[in-house]
């Protein structure tokens, strides 16, 4: 079998056997094909299964010269996988990147918004627009519902139970979850779908998507980034921000009003409580007030 043959087997493997998303699967086959560009450029006739430790190092090395940590991070795993696979299906009995070490990341906590800086995004949206009762009530669900922005541009018409006050959210490895949604959120896309979506002439097979874009299809990941971006330059926003920045808004924003872990944790559909912990990020001057408002030592002040 060649290298497309074991790459094609694998996305078949990671799609149906551990559900992931295309995106994700892209971005793991993305790592494999850098590495037998590598072994093209080299004329290093290897195929999956013959590959050594020794080559894989060298192509690591050559990585390291080219990316940030973070990146040569991702390769790695990315490559780890897919060899574990290779001996998963008994095409190899080891993994050429088992001595191999990921270099060691710092933390890095994402940009919040303030609540004002949310409100003035929100309210720059040109609501005279034909796209503008659509827009707001994105952004609203984003940071409402502290959605992924795949999740967002997969939401559909049946997954609002505004009844029950929930929507049905389908996140990583199709795995389901119900988060609660405000009135105010609620409204806006209320408005948005019998005031504007209805008038549309829309695709058949996006009948049931709720956001859509002019030709009545679903919106791209990529159109919601410029959106977001486009609002920012509107309201001279200094900061670099992306559909990703009103999901940790949410989160953060949920901590600081006094909301527990294990909540958010549900609502953000983390597998574990770990990662929540390292998502939410307070600034220090919040952390001096709980210690302030709630160390019982304080009482004596």
């Amino acid at each position: 079998m060649s290298w497309n043959s074991y790459i094609k087997s694998y996305q078949s493997y990671l799609k149906i056997e551990r559900g992931m998303s295309q995106n994700t699967i892209d971005s793991y086959c993305y790592d494999i094909e850098k590495l037998l560009l590598f072994l093209e450029s080299k004329n290093i006739a290897d195929s999956p299964i013959s590959i050594k430790e020794e080559v894989v190092q060298q192509f690591i090395y050559e990585v390291a010269k080219k990316v940030n940590p973070r990146s040569q991070a991702r390769i790695i795993s990315g490559l780890k996988s897919f060899f574990t696979y290779l001996i998963f299906e008994d095409y190899r009995v080891d993994n050429p990147l088992e001595l191999i070490e990921s270099p060691r990341l710092g933390r890095k906590l994402p940009d919040t918004l303030a609540v004002e800086e949310i409100d003035n995004l929100i309210e720059a949206v040109d609501l005279s627009s034909k796209e503008g009762e659509r827009n707001r009530a994105i952004l609203e669900t984003l940071y409402g519902c502290g959605l992924r922005v795949s999740e967002l541009v997969a939401l559909k018409i049946s997954d609002l139970f505004f009844e029950e006050g929930f929507i049905k959210i389908t996140g990583k490895g199709n795995k389901q979850r119900f988060v609660p949604i405000a009135e105010i959120t609620e409204k806006y896309i209320t408005i948005y779908k019998d005031q504007v979506r209805c008038h549309q002439v829309i695709q058949k097979e996006d009948s049931d998507t709720l956001f859509l874009n002019r030709r009545g299809k679903q919106l791209s990941r990529a159109m919601i980034f410029t959106i977001i971006k486009r609002l920012a330059v509107e309201i001279n926003l200094q900061k670099t921000i992306s559909p990703h920045t009103f999901r940790h808004s949410f989160a953060t924003h949920l901590l600081e009003n006094g909301a527990d872990l294990r909540s958010i944790q549900m609502m953000l559909g983390h597998e574990s409580i770990t990662t929540t912990e390292i998502y939410v990020h307070l600034d220090r001057q919040h952390l001096h007030d709980v210690v302030n408002d709630f160390h019982p030592r304080n009482a004596y002040n």
